[in-house]
């Protein structure tokens, strides 16, 4: 019995352990998709310009925006996911331990400065900002460019999936700001049970809430990683209010995302090569061991 229930538990813990990705990849397609059909069928809105030249051509400048989007979210979220940022396989020996280094009692093993342990995958990383639950991986030295690339479209996503669905907050707040309409924005799912409103009307006021609420947290998120990233700043560093390996602006940007900084964000195939190993630090400033 006791058997039993360890396996049934291991099997819960990781099937919530890629719930996050499961949830984040649904979403992801189903507001492509219902900007697909908002573009290809609901606009534009005047009758005598959907068979236009126009039309097509503004029709397929919009599909193929959302597309290109749509792919840099898809694989840049793969290759973070499929890019390690841990110690393993890392040579950390050496004769450079020095000021910054500490040694991991679960790892057993001396850490280089900004690698701290990850309880949640057990192991540490080199230049660990944080532990991202979106994605169930820790955020490091080798795969930031890929998170930040991912932020980057799925905010611009976002705005772009949120000014699409200005449309749907016009339909349904066209006969004024009523009950029934600030109930089908804020509480759908209600509005669906209780029979008020149709499958097709919850599902848009659905998608259209989501991408209102996924651009205020994305832009969060995005917009502080950005503002650590010019600063030359991990999460944890931030927390410490420390700021001790800042090279500038260019030379933060180069640190973090790599050697062809300016264009890594197009496409997530052009290569930019970290200048650094991830092990050794410039220090710019003061550095206080005992945070």
């Amino acid at each position: 019995m006791t058997s039993f229930a360890s396996k049934a538990f291991c099997r819960v813990e990781r099937l919530c352990h890629h719930l996050p990705v499961v949830l984040n990849t649904f979403l992801v397609f189903s507001i492509t998709g219902e900007v697909s059909y908002l573009v290809l069928v609901e606009a534009p809105l005047d009758p005598d310009q959907k068979k236009t030249e126009w039309s097509s051509r503004w029709k397929a400048t919009h599909l193929l925006a959302q597309y290109f989007m749509l792919v840099n979210i898809c694989w840049n979220a793969l290759l973070f996911l499929r890019t390690s940022p841990s110690i393993k396989g890392v040579f950390l020996g050496g004769d450079g331990m020095g000021q910054g280094w500490r040694y991991c009692y679960t790892c057993e093993t001396h850490t280089p400065p900004r690698c701290s342990h990850c309880y949640d995958c057990n192991v540490c990383v080199l230049r660990r900002d944080h532990h991202c639950v979106f994605f169930g991986r820790c955020v490091g030295f080798r795969n930031y460019r890929y998170f930040m690339s991912c932020l980057l479209f799925m905010w611009s996503g976002l705005l772009y999936a949120t000014l699409m669905n200005a449309e749907v907050f016009i339909v349904i707040l066209k006969e004024g700001v009523t009950l029934h309409s600030v109930l089908l924005l804020l509480i759908p799912w209600i509005m669906l049970v209780s029979g008020q409103v149709s499958a097709r009307a919850f599902a848009f006021a659905f998608i259209a809430d989501t991408c209102v609420v996924g651009l205020l947290l994305v832009s969060a998120f995005f917009f502080f990683h950005l503002f650590l990233m010019f600063r030359g700043q991990s999460t944890r560093e931030w927390y410490s209010n420390r700021q001790p390996y800042s090279l500038g602006l260019l030379g933060n940007l180069r640190h973090f995302l790599g050697t062809r900084w300016y264009m890594c964000w197009l496409c997530p195939l052009i290569s930019s090569p970290l200048p650094g190993d991830g092990i050794n630090f410039k220090l710019t400033g003061s550095l206080d061991p005992t945070r």
